[in-house]
């Protein structure tokens, strides 16, 4: 008799080739599994802001869920609470005060269609952009009766602002620490890498290589060669600029600080460059995504309008106000937290323009500031990164070009000429050595007098003169030069530490005369000495470079506003080379 066939403990042999299969299909799931969470999740690309390897060294991480990732809100950031005891006097409420997102170094890479498509960051809040109240002597005072009050501003004393961390909230001397504030810039500014790439850093580096390469230019029946650094990197960068540049202009902010453009007087640049970029199809979009630059369309002036305290001599209020607009947007959108700021600009021709940047570091150290107000001294204008704008003096908005022209050399009879006010370090030295009629060649005056202007005006002065003297007032910058440029007179600058209007594409030694502030005594000797063929050549490119700073209703190419825009898209580029 057989014996009993004994059964395997899990069953017969069927079932056991059953479970094995279970077996390794379950161990091929995992392994699956493991292969798709290493492959196939999405990913994101980071650039290092000390890395200078280009795009294609990007490293690819995995995406962090973003969905736990909130930008904090604070009603009252640490920071500012000290400075408020300085500015109590102040009736004014600024934009709510946020703290800057955390640093956010991984986010979708370009080829994520949620970026692609323009959709945002989970949202942090959504406030309601400004709301202030204008600081006025009773509530019923118009915003006409400011801008009447406004006009009778003393701006002897120089404007102060307490520098962010200082214990001192009263008082910030600007001439106690321009030496240590400038070396320190020269020394930390760094061209800033986008914390995740675009295909508008990529249209950049593209046209920053187009750039490196483009073809010499011998001649150009447009531009003459001579008023050029290279006339050959000018033309190209500008067509690429035609070419490429779009900008995304923020809607935020209400009337009259922002989107209120100033179209006449000394800081009109201001206003006409918002009007015209405003009112621009070509080189603006609606879409942030495709953005190579993104404009903040708020005035400087305006901003003096509304938030100036007149006599109070301290700019706190316009400071703390232009830092909580940044944080706003900062905190609304990633765009500017992508770049920290780099690509981001703003236009500013009152003197105090880059002083109301300093509460926000990355605006005042990465944003790129034009300013009629380029002065090298005070650690604030960057040269190389930010722009010196014109200041042009607009007496009548609805004719820009009125008055422009001179007299031809043979009836321009008078050697030197300057009449303005005695502000500064440098008009009183000049009229110390020159004025009081001590040299009937050298007509400089503390201001012109009646008997004078009634036979000759101020603008009849500058086109009857060779040489037209453009001193500094409180500021590096005056609107002298460009009414000399507009009036046929060479003008002769006087200003240590200016970077002079488009000097990173203009030969300006060869329609100008510079002078340095310690040579005033020797101002004659070095106008005589320019011989009669040189002053020649410079009246005659004075009127071949005047078409580059004319407003005109309508842009015509190679203008005034085609020539700061270029200048700004040209920073840029220089500055996405380093990366």
């Amino acid at each position: 008799m057989r014996p009993p066939k004994v059964l395997h403990r899990f069953g017969g042999a069927a079932a056991v080739r059953q479970r094995h299969i279970i077996a390794a299909l379950m161990l091929t799931s995992v392994m699956a599994a493991l292969l798709i969470a290493f492959t196939v999740p999405q990913r994101a690309l980071i650039i290092s802001s000390s890395s200078s390897a280009d795009l294609d060294s990007l490293t690819p991480l995995p995406l962090p869920n973003l969905s736990d990732w909130t930008s904090p809100f604070f009603s009252n950031d640490d920071d500012l609470r000290e400075l408020e005891a300085d500015s109590t006097k102040v009736n004014y409420s600024p934009f709510p005060v946020v703290s800057s997102p955390p640093v956010v170094t991984i986010l979708p890479s370009p080829v994520d269609n949620s970026f692609v498509n323009g959709e945002k960051l989970p949202p942090s809040f959504e406030p309601s952009l400004v709301s202030y109240t204008a600081p006025s002597p009773s509530p019923s005072d118009s915003f006409d009766d400011l801008v009447e009050e406004s006009a009778h501003i003393d701006l002897k004393a120089p404007p102060f602002i307490p520098e962010p961390g200082t214990s001192d909230t009263s008082i910030w001397n600007l001439e106690s620490t321009q030496s240590e504030a400038h070396a320190s810039d020269v020394q930390l500014f760094q061209p800033q890498a986008p914390l995740w790439p675009s295909p508008a850093d990529q249209e950049l580096v593209l046209a920053k290589r187009e750039l490196e390469a483009g073809p010499l230019v011998s001649y150009d029946p447009d531009l003459y060669a001579p008023l050029f650094r290279n006339v050959s990197t000018f033309k190209r960068s500008y067509e690429l600029m035609e070419k490429t540049l779009k900008v995304y202009i923020y809607q935020e902010g209400t009337r009259p600080i922002f989107h209120t453009p100033e179209l006449k007087g000394i800081y009109a640049s201001e206003g006409w460059f918002m009007k015209l970029l405003e009112g621009n199809k070509q080189y603006t979009t609606k879409d942030p995504t495709r953005a190579h630059l993104f404009y903040l369309p708020y005035s400087s002036r305006r901003l003096e309008y509304a938030l100036y305290v007149p006599g109070s001599h301290t700019i706190l209020p316009l400071s703390k106000f232009v830092k909580g607009y940044v944080e706003m947007l900062s905190a609304k959108y990633f765009f500017w937290n992508r770049t920290r700021g780099a690509d981001h600009f703003f236009v500013a021709c009152h003197d105090w323009g880059p002083y109301t940047t300093k509460l926000h570091e990355e605006l005042r150290r990465n944003a790129i500031k034009a300013l009629c107000n380029a002065d090298t001294s005070e650690g604030v204008f960057i040269e190389g990164k930010d722009v010196s704008l014109p200041e042009t003096f607009i007496k009548f908005p609805k004719r820009p070009q009125r008055d422009v022209g001179g007299k031809p050399v043979s009836q321009r009879t008078i050697l030197a000429f300057f009449a303005g006010q005695m502000h500064g370090r440098v008009r009183p030295v000049l009229v110390q050595h020159w004025g009081n009629n001590r040299d009937p060649e050298m007509q400089i005056y503390a201001s012109l007098p009646k008997s004078i202007s009634k036979k000759m005006s101020y603008s009849q002065h500058m086109k009857s003169s060779k040489f037209c003297i453009c001193p500094m007032g409180y500021e590096v910058n005056s609107p002298r030069i460009v009414e000399a440029i507009y009036n046929g007179c060479v003008p002769v600058i006087i200003a240590d530490h200016f970077v002079l209007p488009f000097d990173e594409v203009l030969n300006w030694g060869e329609f100008s005369v510079v002078v340095l502030e310690r040579d005033i005594p020797k101002l004659k000797e070095i106008l005589v000495g320019i011989s009669q063929k040189r002053y020649m050549d410079l009246w005659m490119n004075v009127n071949r470079v005047q078409r580059h700073f004319l407003w005109h209703m309508k842009p015509e190419k190679y203008d005034l506003f085609h020539m700061v825009l270029h200048s700004i898209w040209f920073s840029r580029l220089n500055q996405i080379q380093a990366h």
